[in-house]
């Protein structure tokens, strides 16, 4: 029998497809045409859609922000709290995960805006958790640097240790609204945490009732070893880039060994790996499409600039027609430059670019009619013995018909096969939808 999995999207508060013949003219700052995305996802039965974030205007690719600014890589790009509230609030079942870093918010603060986004929102709020891997980012925010990756998550470890204790701060029974007694909530029932770490000093308690959820569902991607064991510690729902079917085998079983390692069970935790799926009405149809946008030089230029400005090396600097000269490493993200320069293999930079099909985001090739690329999935997912799927565009910018091969073509083919739920369960929160299909296993 066919075993259902998890969906979720990624997107970010960016222009759209803006030079594409199917875009919406690139200023979507209203947020309408993400909301508009959002009820398309709802209307196909998503776990959740998360908004990528990022804090600064990238000057790496070519030594400046020209490329960036010019060809809108990682920037412009708008906070995704208030779209998060507008695509909650036009939506009933959908999660909604923003992006949060923990090197710009003080825990207090991410504590309380969670757990008001997820009162808002009913108990579908989540938060991506990132520690974010730019310098220019940190200039923002009084550093010079980032610290190490290592530095980074072990203060991000203390960080949500000390989001968790505030959400707690709070027992769930703590609002009483007795009217006669005139009694609101429970002093007894509601403390400060006093802590104190190595890294963090907070007193609370949270000034925020308890949500639906308590605590909001945690979202996490990391690829490095140190960022798999940060994942495993604390997510719900972990997103993985891989390359292949035992490249995801083996992220998913490192990630539940050393979930088990810290006392968790591993089922709790849902690995969805990235895809960047492209239908057509036949498979000829869907490959001409894909062979087309990754051969184009912008293509090639634009996945160059965006991976200069997430790992802050310049790949300008490389022949596109050479191999890389060396291994390459970074203390931004390294799982994103191990994705792109498959070291030993001989390519040329370009060919790299264009061997990666679906950008840096693509864990498998997904190429074909809708049945085709969703027999895939499935057959993917029972060789994985995952959870579920991560779907996007290359690079993030979207579309209304690609939100419509997705909606209308590829999910009502995975529902013919019982692979992806027909509706939602009634007053479930996001946690609960994502507990929601038993976990697989080899």
């Amino acid at each position: 029998m066919s075993r259902p999995f998890h969906l979720a999207f990624i997107f970010n508060f960016t222009p759209d497809d803006w030079q594409g013949p199917f875009g919406t003219g690139g200023s979507p700052w209203d947020g309408a045409f993400h909301t508009e995305v959002a009820r398309a996802l709802e209307r196909a039965c998503f776990d959740y859609v998360i908004i990528e974030d990022k804090l600064m205007v990238p000057e790496s690719y070519g030594g400046s922000s020209e490329a960036a600014l010019r060809q809108a890589m990682v920037v412009p790009k708008h906070d995704p709290v208030p779209l998060a509230v507008a695509m909650g609030l036009a939506t009933e079942h959908l999660g909604i995960v923003a992006t949060l870093s923990t090197m710009a918010y003080p825990p207090f603060m991410t504590a309380r805006l969670a757990s008001t986004m997820d009162s808002m929102l009913g108990g579908r709020f989540g938060w991506n958790i990132v520690t974010s891997a730019e310098d220019l980012a940190a200039q923002n925010f009084g550093m010079t640097e980032l610290p190490p990756r290592d530095v980074r998550y072990a203060m991000a470890d203390e960080y949500v240790d000390v989001v968790k204790q505030l959400f707690a701060s709070w027992d769930a029974d703590a609002v009483v609204l007795d009217r006669e007694k005139g009694v609101y909530a429970d002093h007894t029932k509601v403390r400060p945490i006093h802590f104190e770490g190595e890294h963090f000093r907070v007193r609370g308690p949270l000034n925020t009732v308890p949500s639906p959820q308590h605590r909001p569902a945690f979202v996490q991607a990391g690829a490095s070893p140190r960022g798999r064991a940060f994942a495993a510690r604390n997510a719900d729902s972990i997103i993985a880039i891989a390359s292949g079917v035992e490249s995801m085998r083996a992220f998913r079983e490192d990630v539940r060994r050393h979930a088990e390692e810290y006392g968790r069970d591993p089922d709790e935790i849902k690995v969805l790996f990235c895809v960047t799926p492209t239908v057509g009405e036949t498979e000829q149809d869907a490959r001409d499409k894909q062979a087309r946008m990754v051969s184009s030089p912008q293509f090639i230029q634009d996945i160059l600039a965006q991976v200069s400005a997430l790992t802050e090396i310049d790949f300008a600097q490389f022949d596109l027609d050479k191999p890389l000269p060396h291994r390459l490493t970074t203390n931004g993200e390294q799982g994103t430059l191990d994705k792109l320069q498959q070291w030993g293999s001989g390519k040329t930079l370009r060919e790299l670019v264009i061997d990666g099909a679906g950008g840096l985001v693509s864990s498998i090739d997904l190429v074909g009619t809708p049945d085709q690329v969703a027999e895939r999935m499935g057959e993917v997912m029972e060789e994985v013995g995952g959870d579920g799927f991560m779907l996007t565009t290359p690079l993030l910018r979207l579309n209304r018909r690609y939100i419509a091969e997705i909606t209308d073509g590829l999910v009502p083919a995975l529902q013919r096969r019982g692979l992806t739920r027909r509706a939602y369960t009634p007053g479930n929160t996001l946690r609960q939808n994502l507990a929601e299909f038993p976990a697989r296993h080899e």
